[in-house]
């Protein structure tokens, strides 16, 4: 099967529904392969070979708008998405990750531990409160998004009764993220974009009259420097991304690994227990069913190459994270779920440059959450006769529902 076809079968809804078989034909074909109707596009499944290339400053992102009267031109989530630091690159990346940063600190991030259990406690409480043995609730709307999304919007300083309605919001904007070939799939991310762009428009303009300690009064305060540092549609985009990314991961992180643990009845003990460190679960279902899939690069410089393969200047790179946590040549039966894996060191929030900022909130968040989770409800378990729903989307993979019972 050649790489082409396999890259054509991860796009159909089987394959989004689970790429790991396709990833495993992948790794026969080697880490690195080039496509063979198109020069200029290669795909890296290796874990060696991802890593290499995501710390490579030569490989960068697209941080150039579509060509205007292009059909690509003209989208809104396009546009915001080319102004975040997901797609800029350097000098441009580093000037708005250095203010990013400073919320993003090891210090900062540990002082938060005690208003993510407040946060985790009060949402088990409500689960107590709505769920009986014959009325299930979903673990992805009652608790998944809620923990991270209180936490993101806290830093973000959005008031509690505006975040309920950013989980649809965030849902249609992740299409712009999926690898789609048809521009007009865009409509719901760009009307998402400007939902979020007009909101925080808003938000910014409070912040300007009443300045908080929040990231959003932090950014305002830098746009509005005479030196430019933050342009306006700068700031409107990545505190849209912030907010995307800040619960959109963490959230497929929660469902992914519950899903695992009712697999798993031992495994929950262990983690309710202690005798099995959360850490050490947290990172296998990172490996083993990560929460983003897949990232790209395009050759920004001449003369690279991937083992050994030259990459053309221009050419674009598809940097598959969940086969590369899936390497046999890195990870021994990478296909066995293995919480005692020795060096686990995943890729999924990345490497390099455009590590994600927030990856040691989302671990605190977890590593937090799971345990509290599962001594609340020892007898946690998913709901008879109530299908769960997986998410129809390759980039990001997680649940849309999770039933459970929780008496």
């Amino acid at each position: 099967m050649s790489t082409d076809a396999i890259i054509g079968d991860l796009m159909t809804e089987t394959g989004r529904g689970n790429p790991y078989p396709l990833y495993a034909k992948l790794h026969e074909i080697g880490p690195v392969s080039a496509s063979a109707g198109n020069p200029n596009f290669f795909v890296v499944n290796g874990y060696r070979e991802a890593n290499a290339v995501l710390r490579n400053p030569g490989f960068g992102r697209w941080d150039e708008q579509p060509q205007p009267g292009t059909e690509w031109a003209g989208h809104a989530s396009l546009t915001s998405l080319n102004h975040s630091l997901l797609d800029l690159n350097p000098p441009d990346h580093t000037r708005i990750r250095r203010l990013m940063s400073a919320v993003f600190t090891p210090r900062r991030t540990a002082a938060l531990a005690p208003a993510i259990e407040s946060s985790v406690q009060a949402l088990l409480d409500a689960m107590a409160d709505n769920g009986t043995a014959d009325r299930p609730v979903d673990f992805m709307d009652e608790f998944a998004f809620r923990v991270p999304v209180a936490v993101i919007c806290e830093l973000l300083g959005v008031p509690e009764a505006d975040r309920y309605r950013f989980r649809a919001l965030a849902w249609d904007l992740g299409i712009a993220l999926e690898l789609i070939d048809d521009p007009a799939k865009l409509a719901p991310a760009d009307e998402a974009t400007v939902q979020l762009h007009e909101y925080f428009s808003a938000l910014a303009a409070e912040r300007r009259a009443e300045p908080r300690d929040d990231l959003t009064s932090a950014l305002v305060q830098e746009a509005d420097e005479a030196d430019g540092s933050l342009s306006e549609e700068e700031l409107l985009s990545n505190l849209t991304l912030l907010l995307l990314a800040g619960f959109e991961t963490t959230t497929n992180l929660f469902g992914n690994g519950l899903a695992l643990l009712f697999e798993r009845p031992g495994l929950a003990a262990a983690v309710r227990a202690g005798t099995a460190p959360v850490t050490d679960f947290v990172e296998e279902v990172l490996r083993f069913d990560s929460p983003v899939q897949l990232t790209s690069r395009v050759a920004r410089a001449e003369g690279l190459d991937v083992a050994g393969i030259p990459v053309p200047l221009g050419a674009e790179v598809l940097v598959l994270l969940g086969a590369a946590n899936r390497d046999p040549a890195r990870f021994r039966d990478p296909g066995v779920f293995d919480w005692t894996r020795p060096d686990n060191q995943p890729l999924s929030f990345g490497a390099g440059g455009h590590y994600c900022l927030g990856a040691a909130l989302a671990r605190l968040e977890a590593t937090t959450a799971f345990p509290m989770l599962l001594r609340r409800f020892p007898a946690l378990a998913p709901a008879e006769g109530v299908q769960r729903i997986r998410s129809d989307r390759l980039v990001l993979r997680g649940f849309r529902t999770l039933p459970v019972t929780v008496t």
